[in-house]
């Protein structure tokens, strides 16, 4: 058998990506049935670029879908749904650029499979446009702890992700509601009835946030949702893929928690960052061999801070689950991977 594939890719304010991504989805090895931007209320060129794509020199012409005002992802993803006529959805977020063979790959494994709903893949070790050590740091992160994960899974992501077509048709869409974390609620919805398998073979270079302000704040924006996730996945009986180790996450906190005490027990908090490194030396290793061994400090202090900026959102959110009027917030099935 023989897939056909709608690519869907939700953009909003893409103009700096959207023509990489687009080139990459054109160079597949395997060609795409059908290519579908959703313009998701974009004020910058984002139409524009999609709209020069009508005629590509290989490949079938780019379908713009213009939705006003901005709905979000979910409701971006859906209106790509509504218009795909492909066996498979291929989803690719406008900020990413696929590596050539990496729709045949996920095909293969669908085709092979007939239990598995959902292949979806890993970032790049290297960013899709270098703006700094910030972005390589992002990058960097967001491929080993994927690719460490790589195999059977119960957490889909679908930046880069290849879903049956069936499967929208027996559980239905994204939640339009959610602006965040979409990709865990359908995860639960998913897993029940379908394979999700993550592997390298499908990998996407990612234009990450590259300032080290906006990725606090976007971790700690996140991770609000947290505890309301955990919960979700742990009554599901499911486990979510992480993006940090229980051992990492522990390790912070107790250098946290000792840092007040540095001046009259300096060995407690040297002590907390020692096992902070050691949680996270497969990451440290990868940082040496990508960007050298000066790479390794900068990398480490990054990675906590961002590790405390998951610990104080996940905190955060886990008061607000015990105020009175956010009963249904501890029901809902979403959330960050941590």
């Amino acid at each position: 058998m023989t897939f056909s594939v709608s690519v869907v890719i939700p953009a909003h304010n893409a103009a700096r990506t959207l023509a990489a991504c687009l080139d990459s989805v054109y160079a597949q090895t395997h060609p795409p049935h059908q290519v579908i931007v959703v313009d998701d209320g974009s004020a910058d060129a984002t139409a524009r670029i999609a709209e020069g794509y009508r005629r590509p020199a290989g490949g079938p012409p780019c379908t713009l879908i213009r939705q006003w005002p901005n709905r979000g992802v979910s409701a971006a993803r859906n209106a790509g749904i509504a218009e795909a006529t492909g066996d498979v959805v291929f989803f690719l977020d406008s900020d990413e650029a696929l590596t050539p063979d990496s729709v045949a790959n996920a095909l293969e494994i669908l085709e092979k499979d007939p239990e598995c709903g959902c292949v979806h893949g890993v970032i790049a070790p290297e960013p899709l446009f270098d703006d700094g050590p910030v972005e390589r740091y992002r990058v960097l992160h967001a491929y080993w702890w994927r690719a460490r994960g790589a195999g059977v899974v119960e957490t889909a992501f679908f930046a880069q992700a290849a879903v049956r077509r069936e499967v929208f048709e027996r559980i239905g869409g994204f939640d339009e509601g959610l602006r965040d974390s979409e990709d865990l609620e359908l995860s639960d919805r998913l897993a029940p009835h379908y394979r999700i398998v993550l592997t390298e073979r499908v990998m996407a270079y990612h234009d990450e946030v590259d300032r080290l302000g906006p990725l606090l704040a976007e971790t700690y924006r996140r991770a609000l949702v947290l505890v309301p996730a955990l919960a979700s996945a742990r009554r599901g009986g499911r486990r979510n893929l992480t993006a940090n180790s229980p051992a990492s996450v522990a390790a912070a906190a107790f250098t946290l928690a000792a840092l007040p005490l540095a001046r009259r027990r300096p060995a407690l908090p040297a002590a907390g960052l020692a096992a902070f490194c050691a949680a996270n030396a497969g990451l440290l290793r990868l940082a040496a061999r990508r960007h050298g061994a000066a790479f390794v400090p900068y990398a480490a202090g990054v990675h906590f801070l961002v590790i405390g900026s998951l610990l104080s959102g996940a905190g955060v959110g886990a008061l607000r689950m015990l105020l009175p009027g956010n009963q249904a917030a501890r029901r809902r099935p979403a959330g960050e991977r941590t």
